[in-house]
């Protein structure tokens, strides 16, 4: 008896594993010719400039994590934004917001910058937002 329970276990982990393999392998397969590659390479030499803001600038005192804080918040919070938008780089330094990134219009860049100024204050707040292109 002992033996006909652990041959079942075993033909039960085997199959379960089966089929986490094969679920695996049909992801790997999946046909990645459609989707779009992205090339940063001219954000990447734009943000190698001296005097470029970059994300590993982001202050860890805590008035500045607040503001990003609250920034990112107001970001997510608004469901009328594009997922760009929600991603948008927020960089705060010694009070000072930076915000980079692709967004889908003028519009929505518009908005981001509003409330980003509202929460920081309106001469704080540094644009470097880009319009997405298809």
């Amino acid at each position: 008896m002992m033996k006909k329970f652990c041959l079942a276990n075993f033909v039960n982990h085997l199959l379960s594993t089966s089929l986490v393999l094969l679920s695996l392998v049909a992801f790997a397969n999946t046909d990645k010719s459609s989707s779009t590659k992205t090339d940063n390479t001219r954000h990447n030499q734009r943000d190698q400039k001296d005097g470029a803001v970059t994300a590993d600038q982001q202050s860890n005192e805590r008035g500045d994590l607040d503001l990003t804080r609250r920034i990112r918040r107001d970001l997510t919070r608004d469901e009328s934004l594009s997922t760009y938008a929600h991603n948008v780089k927020i960089i705060t330094a010694r009070g000072v917001v930076t915000l980079k990134g692709p967004v889908r219009s003028e519009a929505e860049k518009m908005t981001i910058l509003k409330k980003a100024q509202s929460v920081a204050g309106a001469t704080k707040v540094h644009d470097e937002m880009e319009i997405a292109t298809e």
